[in-house]
């Protein structure tokens, strides 16, 4: 016996619904993109603020892994890619940006949930790979 509701269970079988939630778990991958993209001078600065040198090309490669990385799990046909992709460029975001054992005080507090954070977003992205494979495999 089926315990999801059928007005419900015919909103998370919908392909609008599962392309709105690729869409919103995305969000800070493919909004972060846009606004490097738009300011990349921006983008520049933000690459050196983290000590990566020289700042053009991790710029150009961040834009175009949160873009690319994006729209591969939005479009769901190589959501796996995508989501792997990002999950990868996130855990790395973590020794790279996020690294809380080597600050102090409260920036270390707000490092250490935005590393926590950024696990849980993995995890998203590997329930995006996971309903992009399954709506794909019913269509």
């Amino acid at each position: 016996m089926n315990a999801t509701p059928r007005p419900v269970a015919a909103i998370l079988d919908s392909r609008a619904f599962g392309v709105l939630a690729r869409i919103l778990l995305t969000f800070p991958y493919w909004g972060s993109g846009l606004a490097k993209l738009i300011d990349f001078t921006g983008a520049r600065a933000e690459m050196g603020m983290f000590g990566l040198h020289p700042t053009a090309p991790f710029a150009i490669a961040v834009i175009i892994t949160q873009l690319v990385g994006a729209g591969l799990v939005i479009h769901g046909r190589h959501a796996w890619l995508g989501a792997g992709w990002l999950a990868i460029f996130t855990a790395l975001t973590i020794p790279i940006v996020h690294h809380f054992w080597n600050m102090d005080g409260v920036m270390g507090v707000v490092a250490f949930h935005t590393a926590t954070e950024h696990v849980g977003m993995i995890g998203g992205l590997m329930l995006g790979a996971i309903q992009a494979h399954w709506a794909r495999r019913r269509a």
